[in-house]
């Protein structure tokens, strides 16, 4: 059970990274607070749309 937490953490934090690189944001592993509230915004709202456009995307083809 701790494995499965340990690997949807990992790919959370990847799918993070993946959006943050796709809106110009430069994150680092471990501490962001030095990022302004738009740009954590555009990360946050970069990984909604991704996630919207995956449901649609498994959901359309059934």
């Amino acid at each position: 059970m701790a494995s499965n937490k340990s690997n949807a953490k990992e790919a959370l934090e990847r799918f993070k990274m993946e959006a943050a690189n796709e809106v110009g944001v430069n994150l680092k592993q471990g501490y962001n607070g030095d990022i302004t509230a738009k740009e954590a915004g555009s990360v946050g709202g970069q990984m909604v749309k991704k996630m919207i456009e995956s449901y649609e995307n498994n959901n359309l083809s059934k």
